[in-house]
């Protein structure tokens, strides 16, 4: 396993945006952020819906020179061109150690790489099947179990969106196997399930700046618990009228 001072991404850094005020510069978190550093293999980005932490996640992958809509530095298809302009005010610094593999993994735009795939007619990566005659779920663990090798960079924007909780907990296993095997994540996420995975930084985007949270604090955790705990008090909260 690759030890806390020995990933391959170690730290980004924006340079100055003072004065820019488009998309994504008008993010708050995104608009204070100067540099972030990677000193676990698990690194996970947590947030309300339009924080921006799959936006930083899409500059990162642009940047380590992924397609902006998934897959490897391989995978040469573009559907739409609606990446922001991020990336090319982002420095990414890496390590003395070079990946042997990497991936992108965006929930979004999975059904446009699935369709590549099939054009190309490369599916022994994943298990030899076509990734559309898999449910949307098969075809994320199919990923995450058969394409990924080891030894990588891996970025994942919310992998659990076709996931069911078990489903969750399979993946959440497929990642500490790669893990183990000399890999780091970087993994947008709103999973409770996920974000367990134990040593891991958990990065907020909420509150307007971006900072690091312990699991147990992280209203992923805490909404989630209190309402399988209190979920009938909750329900009538939310839908009494």
């Amino acid at each position: 396993m690759l030890d806390s001072s020995a990933q391959y991404v170690s730290e980004i850094k924006i340079r100055n945006t003072t004065e820019l005020t488009n998309y994504p510069f008008d993010i708050p978190t995104i608009k204070s952020l100067d540099n972030l550093k990677f000193n676990k293999n698990v690194t996970f980005f947590i947030g309300e819906n339009g924080t921006g932490k799959s936006t930083l996640l899409e500059a990162i992958a642009i940047s380590l020179g992924f397609n902006p809509e998934g897959g490897t530095k391989g995978s040469l298809f573009s559907s739409k061109n609606t990446h922001s302009e991020l990336h090319n005010y982002l420095n990414i610094i890496k390590t003395h150690n070079i990946a042997k593999d990497g991936y992108y993994l965006r929930a979004e735009s999975f059904y446009n790489l699935a369709s590549y795939m099939d054009e190309v007619d490369y599916l022994k990566g994943y298990g030899g099947k076509s990734l559309h005659k898999q449910s949307h779920g098969e075809s994320f663990i199919a990923t995450l179990v058969n394409k990924l090798q080891g030894r990588g960079i891996y970025l994942l924007d919310e992998p659990e969106a076709a996931l069911s909780p078990s489903k969750q907990m399979a993946a959440l296993s497929a990642i500490h196997n790669l893990v183990e095997n000399d890999s780091q994540f970087i993994i947008a996420t709103h999973s409770p399930i996920l974000l367990a995975y134990p040593e891991a930084t958990i990065i907020s985007f909420d509150g307007n700046k971006i900072h690091e949270i312990d699991y147990e604090e992280s209203d992923n955790y805490v909404i989630t618990k209190n309402f399988i705990n209190n979920y009938k008090k909750m329900l009538k909260l939310l839908i009494d009228n």
